[in-house]
């Protein structure tokens, strides 16, 4: 769920204002997954933009301060959101740690980065939610090391139905900054699509695997 209509709106803006999230109906993109899509989304950009990095930090901080209370330690899910979640961490004063997709194969082999303790607290931070498998794979190592994981806080998901599934069965709390559905309203309101293109990008936001562009 997203924290908050306002906030929702002016994430979603920021994000179109950089072309962190590109929306392409016409010329679709093609993901890892060999999915098509007429929306491509790479968070990091808002790195390069000091302005729209302390927004994004500042406020999450501050939803996972109101949501969560302030944890023992902020961690990122490698790589995408390592970064924002030094930012986060750094806002709050807390300690940092990041969680690799699997255990290094030489040296300590660790997949959990950086020092914490059996028994903290911690909150994940994600740059963006797709299905979530890889997300909740870091949730999961977190878990298997004895870490309490409150929760998790994301900029920005497609909210897709399988997203929300995985999320539960998990039993983890995912909040977010901002949404598709929020996007698409900006997007049409500042008339960077067209209520046709806005027909195209909801048909595929209901059936991503299966759609194809016209």
């Amino acid at each position: 769920m997203i924290f908050d209509k306002d906030t929702a709106k002016k994430t979603a803006e920021v994000l179109l204002q950089i072309n962190a999230i590109k929306l392409s109906p016409k010329e679709p993109f093609t993901w890892a997954s060999g999915w098509k899509s007429p929306i491509y989304c790479d968070n990091r950009i808002l790195l390069s933009f000091p302005t729209i990095r302390n927004y994004i930090r500042e406020t999450m901080a501050k939803h996972i301060e109101k949501q969560y209370g302030k944890p023992d330690v902020i961690a990122g899910v490698a790589t995408g959101a390592i970064g924002i979640g030094i930012l986060v961490a750094e806002y709050l004063g807390l300690p940092f740690i990041y969680v690799r997709p699997d255990a290094k194969g030489h040296g300590r082999k660790n997949q959990i980065e950086g020092f914490i303790e059996s028994g903290q607290n911690v909150v994940v931070v994600e740059d963006l939610i797709s299905t979530g498998k890889s997300s909740l794979n870091a949730v999961r190592a977190l878990k298997e090391a004895g870490i309490n994981v409150k929760g998790m806080v994301a900029i920005f998901t497609y909210g897709f139905d399988v997203a929300a599934e995985n999320f539960e069965k998990e039993n983890i709390q995912l909040n977010t900054l901002s949404n598709y559905e929020n996007l698409l309203e900006e997007a049409l309101e500042t008339n960077y699509i067209s209520e046709k293109e806005l027909k195209t990008l909801s048909d595929w936001n209901s059936n991503p695997s299966k759609w194809n562009a016209n």
